[in-house]
């Protein structure tokens, strides 16, 4: 009897233990990793919207001088800005084509050198959006007078905000697809926005001149 019991206690089947995934499904949790979440924009786009507001509010109270940008072999400081901007919104499109060949969108024409391209061509763009909105803002301030210069006044402020909105979020890993293209397009249009209420407008107003 004894060893009838003892043969059918090792025959006996045990159920087998639950996965892990299974109890983590019994308490409403996940395995760790479909915990993974995407970077958040919060601060990137609340650190953009107070640099625009604060160019803004500083243009708008700021006593404009009149001059603050000035180069040699130029006939006035507003044609250093014109021909400054006119220089940005090319080196823009420069880096818009780089862009869109890196992303496969120019039927396969991707270079090796587009990256470095794309990456200079929008360093080269800011730099000279640096003096265009020193002299904006200091010797001009924040106007109104007109749709256009209103226009230009509001894309000025937006463009500085998404453009640090951009730098913010270009080192964070694992953002959404669309991310980049949409802040990166906001910056583009941004600026060809200035370009068309500055630069174009001055151009077809009085012509090309230095």
């Amino acid at each position: 009897m004894a060893e009838h019991r003892m043969g059918s206690v090792r025959t006996m089947p045990r159920r087998p233990p639950e996965p892990a995934v299974e109890v983590l499904r019994d308490f409403g949790s996940s395995p760790p990793s479909a915990q993974r979440r995407r970077p958040s924009l919060l601060v990137p786009m609340m650190v953009g919207a107070g640099v625009a507001v604060a160019l803004g509010v500083y243009g708008r109270t700021h006593t404009p001088t009149g001059i603050a940008v000035n180069v040699a072999g130029f006939s006035s400081p507003l044609t250093v800005k014109v021909w400054l901007g006119t220089g940005a919104a090319f080196f823009a499109v420069i880096q818009l084509l780089t862009a869109l060949s890196m992303w496969g969108r120019l039927g396969g024409f991707s270079p090796s050198w587009a990256g470095a391209a794309h990456r200079w061509s929008g360093r080269v763009a800011f730099l000279l959006t640096v003096p265009v909105a020193v002299h904006c803002l200091y010797a001009l301030g924040f106007a109104d007078y007109d749709t256009r210069t209103l226009l230009h006044s509001l894309l000025g402020c937006f463009f500085f905000g998404a453009f640090a909105t951009k730098m913010l979020i270009l080192p964070k890993r694992g953002l959404a697809g669309w991310v980049l293209p949409v802040i990166g397009g906001a910056v583009f249009v941004a600026l060809t926005g200035i370009f068309l209420t500055s630069s174009v407008w001055y151009f077809t107003t009085f012509g090309f001149q230095l």
